[in-house]
């Protein structure tokens, strides 16, 4: 059997740490190890119990989660962070995913999806909601799309295949989709996706779906 996922959650609010443990704790799969109310004690709480996971507010009194999650990944680079957000969007956390967060929540997920998000960014299965994702790339990213058939330079070492995957992986799909899309199986779809992050040394899905919008390759709106 598998170790439990181990959780640090880090949020100032007490009633939203003890909703989150009590919802996490609930899963044999899943562990709350740690607590932190600002973000030095989440770098804190980070660097003394090596968590697999982080949930991350954004703000919080004493220092914010960006700087945080900056600051943990630099320290900790097993330890994935999932920032969990009041707002569907807003430039931290923008600043977050660029800094190497997996992902963010919503505060108003449901428990069911809060386990499933949690399992999935500790297996590097993480992937924003596909509405998210758009939002993200209209507000942030506006690189206009190539022609159809153009590579932009930075993706010029991925194969056509590669290309098919991250065009997927930006459209918010998981890998199960990619494979009913492509005709590929799903553990064909991991390869691929494994493949894409190395040899654009990139840390996970979400950094490979800003790529996509801001080299051209996928343009807001298309497929």
């Amino acid at each position: 059997m598998s170790p439990p996922v181990r959780v640090v959650i880090a949020d100032d609010h007490d009633l939203l740490r003890d909703g989150v443990t009590a919802i996490l704790d609930a899963d044999p799969g899943i562990q709350v190890v740690g607590e932190a109310s600002s973000g030095p004690s989440a770098v804190a709480a980070a660097a003394a119990l090596s968590p697999d996971v982080v949930l991350m507010d954004v703000e919080m009194p004493g220092g914010d989660g960006l700087t945080a999650t900056r600051q943990i990944l630099e320290r900790c680079p097993r330890t994935r962070v999932l920032v969990l957000t009041t707002f569907d969007l807003d430039e931290y956390v923008v600043d977050a995913l660029r800094a190497g967060a997996s992902g963010f929540l919503l505060k108003t997920t449901p428990a069911a999806s809060l386990v499933s998000a949690v399992r999935a960014c500790a297996a590097g299965e993480m992937l924003l909601a596909p509405s998210v994702t758009r939002r993200l790339v209209e507000t942030y990213v506006r690189q206009p799309a190539l022609p159809a058939d153009a590579v932009p330079p930075a993706l010029s070492g991925l194969t056509e295949r590669e290309l098919d995957v991250l065009r997927a992986l930006a459209r918010g799909l998981s890998n199960a989709e990619i494979g009913r899309d492509l005709y590929l199986a799903e553990t064909t779809v991991k390869t691929h996706v494994t493949h894409v992050l190395a040899k654009l040394g990139l840390r996970d899905r979400v950094q490979a779906v800003i790529l996509a919008y801001e080299t051209g390759l996928v343009r807001v709106g298309g497929r």
